[in-house]
């Protein structure tokens, strides 16, 4: 029976990220996978794939509609859908072989397989061949991630009622489709499938697409998903799904708790995700959930089995997997006795439609029921230089700052680059640095960065100058 300083569950960004550290740091280092590759959810059926698709048809979208204006004319444009599919399984292919480069490299001991507790150091992997091994481990750390969540009355039978995963794999383009959830995997789905022409209808419960951010951002996105084409209905209650064969029926209820029902190809469910902890034996160990079914972890994110540790989507919070990696070294480097931190109001978020939508720290809402005051500087793409010799005026920058000390509060944009534009506000933010010290560096002219300029400025008190 071998036995592992560190065995890592899950070869997901949080479990990849842990198990390259721990091995960088000098520990005999395990790591568990039950797919047949690594990569986890984020590589193989989220994160990478869904970019992919996101920038081929983004590619498609701009040829259909704004080609001509830069000059570009041609006959016969079509869609390859067969293709967009392969290209996107080829970009996902590269990153898993790249990870078992990594694997290779740094000397960790990749076992295929499901992983089960028999105890706080001991486990089993079970291979697809129902081949056993046990396993000795000083420490664990659990990285199993998070599976799609669904509401009562839809069953997700991945035929007709279908969630991402299915939805990136599919053989042929759908006619329409309608996707419940309105937050960032639904509006990136609904991206995707509109721009190759598919009619897409999403449902959203609250008042608002994706509501955890900025109210502003998500009525911007709202207006301009509409003007490509996507049917929004917000503040629907949906209650029931049904496969009926060739189609799929889902049935909601308005505001004013109306029926309504709609008929698609395919009815996408984007609710959410659910930690994933089916299988791991947990009974077995000292570890203990919460009442939502995420894994009880401490401060340092050590679970109640102190040699124990958990990260990423199975702990909560922000789904994210670049929080999941900052968790993976934050834990490795805790073992190593080192004194690393997290601040969770520091990760940025993104949406990856086309304009992009990015944030970090506060949103207005909720500085506003905290009671605090704050200053606003908001300045638009249409003004900016960049944005329109590249014709991608829409969105804004908007920026938060304390009006005592001009500390920045919160950062989002909507507008191009938003997703790269966001990383300069995150150091803004994690070291503290006022509105007015921002605005005086100096950006390269002209970029898209101007616009992250001029809200500075404005969030500090002195009038834009291009304005």
């Amino acid at each position: 029976m071998e036995t592992f300083d560190i065995t890592v569950i899950g070869s997901g960004p949080g479990g990849y990220v842990a198990a390259i550290r721990s091995a960088q740091l000098g520990y005999k280092t395990a790591i568990i996978e039950k797919y047949s590759t690594l990569g986890g959810t984020c590589t193989n059926v989220g994160c990478i794939p869904t970019k992919a698709l996101l920038d081929s048809t983004h590619h498609y979208a701009d040829a259909l509609s704004s080609f001509g204006a830069h000059g570009i004319e041609y006959s016969d444009l079509r869609l390859n859908f067969e293709q967009l599919f392969k290209r996107k399984s080829e970009v996902v292919a590269k990153n898993t072989q790249g990870l078992d480069f990594l694997m290779r490299k740094n000397k960790i001991k990749v076992f295929q397989g499901s992983g089960s507790f028999i105890n706080n150091e001991t486990l089993k992997i079970v291979n697809n061949n129902h081949t056993e091994t046990i396993i000795n481990s000083s420490k664990f750390i659990i990285a199993t991630g998070s599976k799609p969540a669904t509401i009562p009355g839809v069953t997700i039978d991945k035929k007709r009622i279908i969630t991402s995963t299915e939805a990136l794999s599919m053989q042929q383009k759908p006619e329409s489709i309608v996707i419940i959830g309105g937050g960032v995997i639904g509006v990136e789905m609904a991206s995707i499938f509109n721009r190759i022409g598919t009619k897409v209808t999403i449902l959203e419960y609250a008042d608002n697409l994706i509501a955890t951010m900025d109210s502003e951002l998500g009525r911007a996105l709202t207006k301009i998903l509409v003007k490509e084409g996507v049917e929004i209905r917000l503040q629907q209650a949906v209650y029931k799904a049904e496969n009926l064969g060739n189609t799929a029926k889902v049935y909601s209820k308005n505001k004013q708790g109306e029926e309504e029902e709609l008929t698609a190809d395919y009815i996408l469910v984007a609710v959410g995700r659910k930690p994933y902890v089916k299988g791991l034996g947990l009974e077995n160990t000292n570890v203990e959930l919460n009442n939502n079914g995420t894994v009880k972890v401490n401060e340092p994110l050590q679970t109640t089995a102190p040699n124990i540790y958990a990260i990423g989507d199975v702990i909560g919070g922000a789904m994210l997997a670049h929080k999941a990696e900052e968790e993976a070294v934050f834990v490795v480097e805790r073992i190593n006795g080192q004194k690393p931190h997290i601040n969770y109001d520091r990760i940025p978020s993104v949406v990856y439609t086309w304009p992009e939508v990015a944030s970090v720290g506060a949103t207005e809402e909720e500085l506003k029921k905290q009671g605090l005051e704050y200053n606003i500087g908001k300045f638009p793409f249409a003004v900016n230089a960049r944005a329109r010799a590249g014709m991608e005026t829409e969105g804004f920058v908007k920026v938060l700052s304390d009006p005592k000390y001009g500390e920045l509060l919160g950062v989002h944009i909507i507008g191009a680059r938003a997703a790269d534009l966001i990383a300069q506000a995150v150091v803004g933010l994690e070291y503290e640095v006022t509105a007015n010290d921002m605005a005086a560096i100096s950006y390269a002219h002209p970029t898209y960065s101007e616009v992250l300029k001029e809200a500075y400025t404005i969030a500090s008190g002195r009038p834009s100058l291009n304005i």
